[in-house]
């Protein structure tokens, strides 16, 4: 899939496969972010040091990401160097050797990753809710994997998962810049070419949808409630307090997303205007939603001192259940609304995010949805949907994540009531 551009000199080049951390069982647990660094250590025609070369002599960036339910490759190049780009990203897709030395060595860096990704409070306390709200299930286990689950994976466990995950059905190859789309299609047969020759003719997999036959687990996974508590001796709280939330193709999710944008989404938000502005409590406070195949969650965060972490819950209940009341102001729904639609536009201004939306839209969407069509819905979504939605989702049962400086889980139960 591609997208023409013509205003720029370069082209961004997505290599994405349908695979995430979600589709891990326990035994492979960190495997598919494990094997998104063994792609970059060599293949049956470059070396690590030769893929890495490649691309800066010619000024390009290059680099992979892992979510739940997706992996991407991707470069950004001057269109001149795109041939080079297809050939060492599908290099590494196709022919990685995944040595044992290799494994053993990235070994190490993917524990200092999850390392800084524990010191990190803000980022733990993430962790911690999203565990705590799906359980000991794919969703809720965390794409890094864990100490015992990276230091358990064999080469074996790793290369079985390659050789299953990363197959012809799986793939889509997404480019956005100044191109010529034939000329795309031309350069990744060839780059493919030996993988695909004498292989069977391969139908593409189905998007990741609600109910799709091959979803790992295969169903939104029972949300949990209560507290869970990281005890660590830091000089801040840090708090996440939500439930579940909508899924990817959710129709109401336009609505949702109008609904955070006025709740916690920016500066004139409700939750930053009484946390912050009015009361000085917290520097970092806001509302988010992630949506998946099947299920979704929505939350608050906030970072304060370990003495106002009541009172900032208890502020952030306080918004929520006005809003569940009363619903938003006009002028809110419009800057919700506006919010939203600068986001999504102001966000397709590269090539790179052209790309995204293309592979992403292809792995996990119906279709791809025009944007005229997303920004039409977004401006349909009036009062009475956003009632609806506050009533359903922001009344559900609440799992509260902390780190901090506490003990005692049972000291913020009040918060959940």
């Amino acid at each position: 899939m591609t997208e023409f551009l013509p205003a720029v000199r370069s082209v961004a080049l997505g290599i994405w496969v349908g695979v995430g951390s979600r589709d891990e069982d326990t035994s492979h647990a960190g495997a598919t972010h494990y094997l998104e660094h063994l792609l970059f250590k060599g293949t049956r025609k470059r070396t690590a040091l030769e893929i890495s070369s490649a691309m800066d002599a010619v000024g390009g960036e290059m680099n992979a990401f892992t979510a739940k339910e997706y992996t991407c490759y991707y470069a950004r190049v001057l269109d001149a160097d795109l041939p080079l780009a297809i050939d060492v990203l599908s290099d590494m897709v196709t022919a990685s050797l995944i040595e044992p030395r290799d494994v053993d060595a990235e070994r190490n860096v993917v524990l200092e990753e999850i390392a800084m990704n524990e010191d990190d409070p803000s980022d733990s306390v993430h962790e911690a809710f999203t565990a705590h709200l799906f359980g000991d299930t794919p969703l809720g286990r965390p794409i890094l994997g864990t100490v015992d689950s990276i230091n358990a994976i064999t080469r074996g466990q790793i290369h079985e998962h390659y050789l299953a995950r990363y197959t012809p059905p799986h793939l889509v190859v997404a480019a956005a810049g100044n191109l010529d789309h034939d000329t795309v299609v031309a350069g990744i047969a060839a780059a493919f070419g030996p993988v695909l020759s004498g292989a069977p003719e391969a139908v593409p997999a189905a998007p990741r949808l609600r109910g799709s036959a091959g979803l790992a687990g295969g169903y939104g996974p029972a949300a949990g409630t209560g507290v869970k508590l990281v005890s660590r001796s830091i000089e801040q709280a840090n708090l996440v307090l939500g439930c579940e939330g909508l899924s990817r193709t959710d129709d109401r999710r336009f609505a949702l997303g109008v609904l955070n944008a006025a709740l916690g989404g920016g500066m004139s938000s409700r939750l930053f205007q009484e946390v912050r502005e009015k009361r000085g409590l917290a520097y970092s406070v806001y509302s988010f939603s992630a949506q998946h195949a099947d299920t979704g969650l929505w939350g608050i965060y906030a970072g304060c001192l370990p003495s106002k972490a009541d009172e900032v819950l208890s502020i952030g209940a306080d918004e929520v259940a006005k809003v569940v009341a009363d619903g938003l102001s006009d002028a809110e729904l419009a800057r919700g609304k506006g919010q939203v639609r600068g986001g999504i536009v102001l966000g397709l201004e590269d090539p790179s995010s052209r790309m995204t939306r293309l592979g992403k839209s292809e792995l996990v969407y119906p279709r791809l949805e025009p944007v005229d069509e997303v920004l039409a819905a977004i401006d349909a979504v009036t009062h009475e949907d956003v009632r609806a939605i506050a009533g359903e989702i922001l009344t559900r049962p609440k799992a509260l994540a902390v780190v901090g400086p506490f003990d005692d889980p049972d000291a913020f139960a009040g918060a959940l009531s």
